[in-house]
């Protein structure tokens, strides 16, 4: 993550990058790009603490049946930071609210690699209505890339849709994070330590 100024906003805002995540209870604005990758905006209508992530489900995902495959941990588990970290800074469950954006397909993934936009759209909805957080917005699917402004505070986001290139920040993210995605998810299927 880091800091750029923002004349539109006239202040710092944070750039989430793919497979990171940030909570606050001080008014902060988060931007991040989206292609097929999903950002959650969780945050407390209450206490006015808010956070956001940016994960991407790589391979073959079952998102009905998200818990018990190998791919959804990637999601479970950035969802699970999200929500732990809002809690830890005095977030209260009962009060959470999501939105969430991305989705798209923009990125040409291998038939066995499954439909990853509509499984992280999928997953994301079954997430949030198994931890019974409301989903009150969603701008998801389609073929155009986004660019979304997260203010913690109250909850608000400002969505842009992009029109995507193979030579986009867009693409050009998303098949970094898809790299390492893959290489760890490799490493992971040759290591001797079995996942309890």
């Amino acid at each position: 993550m880091r800091k750029k100024y923002s004349r539109r906003f006239n202040k710092d805002v944070l750039v989430l990058m793919p497979g990171e995540y940030f909570a606050s209870k001080d008014p902060v604005i988060i931007c991040t790009l989206l292609g097929s990758c999903i950002s959650a905006c969780i945050f407390d209508i209450v206490n006015k603490i808010g956070g956001i992530n940016h994960f991407m489900l790589p391979g073959r995902v079952d998102p009905d049946n998200f818990i018990h495959t190998k791919g959804g941990r990637y999601g479970m588990y950035a969802m699970e930071l999200l929500i732990g970290n809002l809690i830890k800074l005095g977030a209260a469950r009962k009060n959470l609210r999501a939105k969430i954006f991305g989705g798209s397909n923009v990125l040409n993934f291998r038939k066995t690699e499954g439909d990853v936009s509509s499984s992280n759209i999928q997953f994301s909805k079954n997430f949030l209505e198994m931890e019974q957080v409301p989903l009150l917005n969603m701008d998801v699917g389609g073929s155009v890339g986004r660019k979304i402004f997260f203010f913690t505070d109250t909850g608000r986001v400002l969505s842009k849709k992009l029109i995507v290139t193979s030579t986009s920040e867009v693409i050009r993210e998303e098949l970094r994070y898809k790299r390492n995605l893959f290489r760890k998810r490799i490493e992971d299927s040759s290591s001797t330590i079995f996942d309890i």
